[in-house]
């Protein structure tokens, strides 16, 4: 029973986990190599995919996306969509995605002579599913190596903790004040159900005792 206890939390934790990661920003600086627009047809992933621009048709099964392509530092590749997120989930209020695409094509550059970008997003890149993380601001910076402290991620874990702490904080005090006395009484009724069995057993046997004598 402890295990599946355990297992049970884990795969809870994972979860939060993986939504947490999926949802709050991430920065990363790499080389804008180009831009374009693309039309796609959502399928099994469009679970990845935000909702049409702000003041767009909806319920569409296709429409067109922009993309931004990058490289990092590194060399490998990186390609970023471009979608407004508007009044729904992430609560990013992205609405500026045609002047983000213009700004992620004005810092385009080459390997010979690079500029190197800081692009804010949220979201995942898993090739083998076509998922693409969501770019939400881009920012020139003069290193690749900068450093970048996620203050916002900081700020949003600690409120996070805050309240899942006062929530267990309270759980506690209701359990011990509510549910631990209900409990004992359960089970002191049940001690004396089974002491006065075994009490009515005793005195039956000892009454068949005094049959064979």
């Amino acid at each position: 029973m402890r295990y599946i206890k355990w297992t049970f939390w884990g795969v809870i934790a994972l979860i939060v986990i993986a939504f947490l990661h999926y949802t709050l920003p991430q920065h990363d600086i790499v080389r804008v190599s180009d831009t374009y627009e693309k039309r796609v047809d959502f399928g099994e992933n469009s679970i990845f995919w935000a909702k049409e621009d702000t003041g767009n048709a909806t319920g569409t099964i296709n429409r067109d996306v922009f993309f931004i392509q990058t490289i990092k530092k590194n060399g490998k590749p990186l390609v970023y969509r471009n979608e407004d997120t508007g009044w729904g989930w992430p609560p990013y209020f992205k609405f500026d995605t045609s002047n983000l695409q213009t700004q992620a094509a004005d810092l385009r550059s080459t390997s010979e002579n690079p500029k190197w970008v800081m692009v804010t997003h949220y979201g995942w890149r898993i090739e083998f599913w076509t998922v693409f993380p969501n770019a939400i601001a881009v920012k020139q910076v003069a290193d690749p190596d900068q450093t970048i402290i996620p203050w916002l991620n900081i700020i949003i874990l600690l409120i996070l903790f805050a309240i899942f702490w006062a929530i267990r904080v309270r759980w506690i005090r209701f359990r011990e004040r509510r549910i631990d006395p209900m409990v004992d009484s359960v089970d002191e009724s049940w001690d004396d159900f089974t002491d006065g069995a075994r009490e009515r057993r005793g005195r039956l046997s000892r009454w068949f005792a005094t049959w064979r004598r």
